[in-house]
Order: structure tokens, then sequence, then C-alpha cells
């Protein structure tokens, strides 16, 4: 998988970039806050069609645009897959909501037709690994969880809407037991959500256990390997409801759980039984607490590294180790998903690593096939891996090639 074009108006710090990416790697250089980082962002947009580090999408559209009647950002990329060529076209309109409040629309044109959201996706992998990324072993599950999400939506596009479709059944879900709560009424209201809940989010748990089973093969393989055979990396998934009827499974970090790669993959339609079992079994509860306190939006994910959890007891080298190991993986993973690599794309990462790990993540980099690093400096690379690259300067949203 190649990209070959790229065209930006309006989207962060670029007013108008056009620019031809060439094949294998090339080094952005440029200071801090020039448009590196916003960059890689936009390649990584196709992939997912979200921001990667925004809070909210309105947040891609260039501060100027905004000043307009109808702002509106328009990324363009032009790439190549499996030997065909395609485009890809993504526009962020920020229009009146109707009350007052702007309100943003995503629209993604595929080869010059529009498409639903969930079904552009899939069609342009990459990777990305942003030193605050960190933030998926250190910070609180939602993070893990998004981190989890987005990666299986490149391959699974089906994933995506799976999961909307889930997470929109448990906001009417909650509604609904909320005004139950606070003015009663017949439980059985709850049959129709029940079942839906049960439906999407046994699907949803199932597909995240095998894709953490054939990850972490990859990534704990990777990790060996940074940390010189001393240390294995294990993935545990906690799943958001006892669906093994075992205190093992139970989303509890002080309770003993089974690694990922030692959990049997469940049966679609046994796991929604028993989802609907639990459901039934903490009905009353869940109305009296007025939210749903059970399923996969309350799932969690703990990496250990020589049976250390990372989260609580890494130390920050320790920490970058293991997220190198997972973005590595990750590249291997939807590699042997799709059978395409996917464009890497490292933001700054060599900063943070010492001489071994930066040797260990620049030799990862043959594996791929096209690869775009930023830097502050160039003094960070070996003479002879800058020989084999393309070198851009970076200065206030423009690119000199």
């Amino acid at each position: 998988m190649f990209l070959k074009h790229l065209s930006l108006t309006n989207f962060r710090n670029f007013k108008r970039l056009e620019v031809d990416i060439p094949p294998n790697v090339t080094v952005m250089v440029g200071n801090n806050a020039q448009g590196k980082t916003s960059f890689l962002e936009a390649v990584y947009f196709f992939s997912t069609l979200t921001s990667v580090q925004a809070g909210r999408d309105r947040e891609l559209i260039n501060f100027l645009a905004l000043e307009e009647e109808l702002p509106v950002a328009r990324l363009v990329m032009d790439f190549s897959r499996s030997g065909s060529d395609h485009q890809m076209e993504a526009r962020l309109i920020l229009g009146n909501g109707g009350n007052g409040n702007a309100r943003l629309r995503k629209e993604v044109l595929l080869d010059g037709v529009k498409r639903p959201l969930q079904h552009a996706l899939g069609n342009f992998n990459s990777v990305i690994f942003l030193p605050q990324m960190t933030e998926i072993i250190e910070d609180g599950p939602d993070v893990r969880r998004r981190y989890l999400d987005m990666t299986i939506a490149q391959v699974y596009p089906g994933y995506a809407r799976e999961l909307s479709a889930y997470l929109q059944t448990i906001s009417q879900r909650n509604a609904l037991l909320k005004n139950m709560a606070e003015r009663g009424g017949d439980p059985a209201q709850l049959d129709f959500w029940d079942e839906r809940v049960a439906e999407k989010g046994s699907f949803i748990m199932r597909t995240r256990i095998q894709m953490l089973q054939e990850f972490e093969q990859l990534a704990s393989a990777t990790h060996l390997e940074l940390s010189e055979q001393r240390s294995d990396l294990t993935i545990q998934y906690l799943p958001g409801f006892d669906f093994l009827h075992s205190t093992q499974a139970q989303n509890s970090l002080g309770s003993e759980v089974l690694s990922v790669k030692d959990q049997a993959v469940p049966d679609l339609e046994a796991l929604r039984q028993a989802f609907m079992q639990a459901l039934a079994a903490i009905r009353k509860e869940e109305i009296q607490r007025g939210v749903t306190t059970i399923g996969p939006h309350r799932d969690e994910l703990r990496f250990h590294a020589h049976q250390v959890d990372m989260g609580t007891y890494g130390s920050r080298g320790q920490v970058r180790t293991v997220m190198m190991a997972l973005k590595i993986g990750e590249m291997h993973w939807l590699k042997e998903k799709t059978g395409e690599w996917p464009v890497l794309l490292l933001d700054e990462t060599l900063a943070e690593l010492d001489l071994a790990h930066r040797d260990a993540l620049l030799h990862a980099l043959e594996d791929c096939e096209q690869a775009i690093l930023t830097a502050t400096d160039a003094g960070m690379f070996n003479p002879e891996f800058l020989e084999k690259c393309t070198m851009w300067q970076v200065e206030e949203g423009r690119i000199q090639q």
C-alpha cells in the first residue's frame, strides 16, 4: 500500500497543501508547531475517519477558516492498493445545527462516489505512533478501548457499524433506566433493549477476543526482541461481564485473570444468551442505579511485562518499550489480515528512545513499504539511514522538498 499524493485545505496548520509522497521512507524535519504532526494526523484520518488526538473533529478545521460563513476542511488522498490506484476524499463541514450551535458534518468519497463513513473504512491502512500514546497503557480503560476499536475497524468495517449501533442502544437503554428509576414503570419495557444490547455486545466482545489473540502473539514476539529476550508481553482482556461464569473473568484489576491467549473464543450464540441472562439477573439493580452496568462498553485491557502490570508499575522506559511492541505488532497484524503493509507514521518517536531501541525501531522500518517520520533534528538519525530517505523541511505549514 502506497500513499502517492496528499491535498489539504483548511486542515490544522495547513491553509493549502499539495504534495507528492515518495515511496520508502520520508523524514520531515522542522521545529515544533510547524505542521509535522498535523501532516501525519491527516494521513491517519483516512484510516479511521476520526482524529487520533483532537477531542472533537471540528478542531481539525483551520482556525482562520472558522471565520468563513461555511467553514470546510477538505482532505484528498491518492493511493495505490493491490496494484490499483484509488482516491479518497474527506470533507469536514461546520454548519448551523438549527439551534444556534455549529454542527460538524463529515462526508467521504471513494473514487468519486460518496460513501457512508463505516463503508469507507478499511480502504487505506496506516499505523501511527505519537509520543503521547503511552496514555494507552497509563490512562483509563476508555483510552485502551478506543485504541482497540480503531485498530479493528481498519480490518473489519462492519465492526464500526456494530459498535456504533451498540453504543446508541446503550444510550437509549440508559435513558429508559433513568426514567424508570425516577418515575417507575413496567420492567418488561427493557426486554427489547436487552435483546439489542446482547446481540450487538456479544459480537463486539467476540471480535475483540479474536483480534487480541492474534495481536498478542505478534506484539509479544516483538517485545521479546526489544527486551533482548528478557521479558515477554501478556495482554489481559477483562470483559465487561462474566460470560465465563468465573471470578477469573471479572472486570476487576485485583482479580486473577486469564491471558487472552488462554481464553477460548466463545460461541456467538452462547455468548448472546449468557449476556441476556446476566442482564436479567441484575435488572432490578440497574433500574435502581439508572444505568447499564455490564457490557463491552466497560471492557478493560491490561498489559503485563514479566508479570508486572505496566499501567500501574511500569517505568517510563518499560512503558515506551511496550508501546513500541504494540505498534510494531499492529503493523504486522494489519499486514496479516489485509495482505498489504500499512503506511507507518512515526512522530518524534526516536527522541524518546535510547540508542538500542532506536536501532530496533529503524530495523522494523525495513519490513514496511512506506513510512513517514518526523523530527526536530535530523542528527538523531545515523547518516547511513538518511542516505536512503527523502528529506523534507517543514516550516509554518509549508513543505520544502
